[in-house]
């Protein structure tokens, strides 16, 4: 790993496990006040105006997350090669997934971002406002309009963030790709740009208890990887991308014992 180690905060094993606790209390307190923000804002913006505040403001809270969590000393984050992304519109954005907080690591950085969703979320009053305002994609009403829609928001200039595994990684390099990515990203005439999050810890992977103290510090690192423009046809696509990720992806503890 090229994570520079941070120097760990004196905090007894005692109090480190509540502090932990408290910065996942953190977060949730901003997504429900956003959530509430966003409630108001929604049937007042135009949807244009919406969406850039939307995404702006899931993004802005992310960071808030992680600048509080790198200040506890027991988190870090370090995404900083995802900064020339931030301004660039039409992309699809891969990744692999080793834990829960990938999502916050990408979208802390590039505030034109956007996801798909499930629909039971975006249906959910302490959740759904803020992706509703940011016009994120419901998996609702059959692959064919989620596709559409989808498609329709990268050649707008939206950048997608998918992670093609479909869950958190549970084999020892990548789970199996969906190819769904591919087909949204050939639709849209939009490159596809591989990114990596390289983690020591088993912190919020499949399989680790949210209440179990992991090794501390927790780090994380993303770096981009290679840009693929769309290939003629699908399949051979995806997997070609698979075949790049699997042999640069870093290996990770992935069991609750690790």
């Amino acid at each position: 790993m090229r994570i520079e180690r941070l120097p760990q905060r004196a905090w007894p094993k005692a109090l480190a496990w509540p502090v932990l606790q408290l910065l996942l209390l953190l977060l949730g307190a901003m997504s429900v006040l956003w959530n509430a923000i966003a409630l108001l804002l929604y049937p007042l913006l135009p949807r244009a105006a919406g969406q850039r505040i939307g995404r702006a403001g899931i993004a802005y809270g992310y960071r808030i997350f992680w600048a509080a969590a790198r200040a506890s000393g027991l988190l870090r984050m370090e995404a900083h090669s995802l900064r020339p992304l931030a301004d660039e519109q039409g992309l699809v954005i891969v990744a692999n997934h080793p834990s829960l907080l990938d999502a916050l690591m990408l979208v802390a950085q590039l505030p034109r971002s956007f996801c798909v969703m499930k629909a039971s979320l975006m249906r959910n009053p302490f959740l759904g406002p803020g992706a509703l305002l940011a016009r994120y994609v419901p998996n609702d009403g059959g692959a064919h309009t989620m596709l559409r829609r989808a498609v329709d928001d990268v050649r707008a200039g939206g950048q997608l963030v998918m992670f093609p595994e479909g869950t958190r990684t549970t084999s020892a390099v990548l789970n199996p790709f969906h190819g769904g990515f591919a087909l949204i990203a050939r639709r849209a005439r939009a490159p596809v740009q591989t990114v990596f999050i390289d983690t020591t810890s088993p912190y919020l992977g499949k399989g680790w208890p949210i209440w179990k103290l992991p090794p501390l510090p927790i780090e994380f690192e993303v770096r981009i990887g290679r840009r693929f423009e769309p290939g003629p046809e699908v399949d051979a696509w995806v997997q070609e991308i698979e075949r790049y990720m699997a042999a640069n992806v870093r290996q990770m503890p992935l069991h609750p014992n690790a």
